[in-house]
């Protein structure tokens, strides 16, 4: 006889023929305990507690499936743990390419060596950086050699210390704040759209073609954007966050070697798609997520191409 509501079954009477009851997912192991939902035997490494007695990790995954899950006012999944994982992920890609370049350096000789020590930035910054080079020149590389991977990679590159620090400390506190309200898939989505949009944006206004463009700030500048907009669409305080933009603005036209294009182009990039996460009505969340994503892309594809033609 089994138990009920995931209770013991009990042992079988002295004397029985029946063999002893073992875990169906573990078949080397007895137990006299049964799932509360599908009254299958399970052992101890297969309890999960439920309302009422044990249940098994199937009939929890199955439960999980049939139960509405928890939304933020913006429509980004509730999550109990890790709301930022994919900001901690990102931050420690960013750090392990940094990383990777200080082992690599400039030790030796060949073109690309020559070029980041003029650049002062090491090999691996030269080879992943944004550079759109000049079709005209018998010997050339960048952008309009085929090295399309750079208007991404780019932004996932740094050389010293303070600018992965700072741009490092600005994603990890703009995205915790983003991800859990606008949930994983459109966090990434709109990171990635406000990266490239700098790098559009670098490419289009830029005067040197040989001079290289590095960092994530494009993209933290797309994440400034997008959580004054989503400030003021919950009706909260954005006077501290304009004050914080208007000083790094400033920073970026008035100090040397910073690419404002870059910034421009993330922050334009990333308040309009945010706009666009933030405002659409709820029952068509996704669709105008889809919408917009799409559309952000599309202009950012068009920016490049214009770039390089």
């Amino acid at each position: 006889m089994t138990g009920n509501a995931g209770g013991p079954a009990g042992p079988p009477a002295s004397g029985g023929s029946d063999a002893p009851p073992t875990c169906y997912r573990h078949p080397d192991r007895e137990t006299y305990i049964r799932c509360s939902r599908c009254d299958k035997p399970i052992c101890p490494d297969c309890m999960i507690a439920a309302p009422v007695g044990y249940q098994c990790p199937q009939c929890v995954a199955e439960g999980r499936k049939g139960t509405r899950q928890a939304r933020t006012v913006l429509g980004g999944q509730r999550r109990e743990g890790n709301t930022n994982l994919l900001t901690l992920t990102l931050i420690g890609i960013n750090v392990l390419i940094w990383a990777t370049g200080l082992v690599m350096g400039t030790r030796g000789d060949t073109f690309l060596d020559r070029y980041a020590r003029g650049f002062g930035v090491n090999e691996l910054a030269a080879r992943l950086g944004l550079v759109l080079g000049d079709p005209g020149d018998a010997f050339r590389f960048g952008i309009v050699d085929g090295e399309w991977y750079r208007v991404l990679t780019a932004t996932f590159t740094h050389v010293s210390v303070l600018h992965i620090a700072l741009n490092m400390l600005a994603l990890y506190m703009l995205g915790s704040q983003l991800e859990p309200l606008l949930g994983r898939s459109r966090f990434i989505t709109l990171y990635l759209l406000s990266a490239l949009g700098g790098s559009a944006a670098s490419l289009l206004m830029v005067s040197d073609p040989y001079s290289i463009s590095i960092g994530a700030s494009g993209a933290v500048y797309g994440l400034f954007g997008a959580l004054f907009v989503v400030a003021r669409r919950l009706g909260g305080d954005t006077r501290s966050i304009l004050v914080v933009l208007a000083l790094n603005l400033a920073f970026s036209f008035t100090i040397a070697g910073i690419d404002w294009r870059a910034h421009l182009g993330g922050l334009a990039i990333g308040s309009a798609l945010a706009a666009v996460y933030a405002y659409a009505p709820k029952e068509q969340r996704g669709l105008w997520a889809i919408i917009g994503s799409t559309s952000a892309a599309a202009v950012v594809a068009v920016g490049i191409t214009l770039a390089v033609v």
